[in-house]
């Protein structure tokens, strides 16, 4: 039975890697969902336990996407070290909070977010992006509130920064998707250690996860940059409420 778990493990790892790296979010937030309707883990412990497979996900992800589109360093670092300040005080806060209060916070973000991006999908035509439209300090107010989300739901706060990159800052979506995994990567890692530290991870379940997903999270990346942008932004609105209704499965 213990080979027949590493084995489920690893395929599910293999799904979530190839979602990571086509939304560029490091798979966390199908992740959560899935460990909880699956697995019946409670909303911290499947934040954390996503973690063990988002940190490294992120990581190699992040590379794809700057070898394919080369991500502007000054505009990463600008969203990432406030990110990485405010994931700390989030994944601080996340640990003392009632569970199911998480899940239910969590499940209406999503669904406001989804409506969001679907409005702007359908409600005018698609622009081409010509370049960061605001930058510093914008990009900072930016990082910081991704990075307090991403520490309280332990989706390295991708989910906000992506929609919000190619709506407000007018950048294409692949772009945004790279500048949002440099945003998660510092602050997913912290939010991990903090998790860890309060025995929020099962690291026998994570540990598959995450090697199924370095395995897939490059054919992921490849898919987003062949994909036509309204599609990939249909697709990724449709993600999002599918994650939302998997997590209102365990209210």
């Amino acid at each position: 039975m213990l080979l027949l778990d590493l084995v489920v493990n690893l395929l599910l790892g293999l799904v979530l890697g190839t979602l990571g790296g086509l939304f560029g979010i490091g798979g966390g937030l199908i992740a959560i969902p899935a460990l909880g309707v699956l697995f019946g883990l409670d909303q911290q412990l499947a934040q954390g336990t996503a973690l063990v497979m988002v940190v490294p996900n992120v990581l190699l992800a992040l590379w794809r996407y700057h070898q394919r589109n080369r991500i502007q360093w000054q505009h990463a670092l600008a969203l990432a070290v406030p990110s990485l300040v405010f994931a700390l005080l989030g994944a601080a806060w996340a640990v003392t909070l009632d569970a199911e209060r998480m899940r239910l916070a969590f499940v209406v973000f999503l669904l406001l977010l989804a409506a969001y991006n679907f409005s702007r999908l359908f409600s005018m035509p698609l622009q081409p992006a010509t370049g960061m439209r605001h930058t510093w300090p914008w990009l900072s107010v930016l990082g910081s509130a991704a990075g307090l989300l991403g520490g309280l739901f332990g989706v390295g706060g991708a989910v906000l920064a992506t929609p919000l990159l190619t709506t407000v800052f007018g950048t294409s979506q692949v772009v945004a998707q790279g500048l949002s995994l440099a945003l998660a990567a510092p602050s997913t890692a912290v939010t991990l250690g903090t998790y860890a530290a309060h025995d929020h991870v099962n690291w026998l379940l994570g540990v598959p996860l995450a090697l199924g997903g370095l395995l897939s999270i490059s054919w992921g990346v490849k898919c987003a940059h062949a994909l036509p942008e309204r599609l990939l932004r249909g697709l990724f609105v449709g993600f999002m409420l599918l994650c939302a209704v998997l997590l209102a499965l365990k209210l």
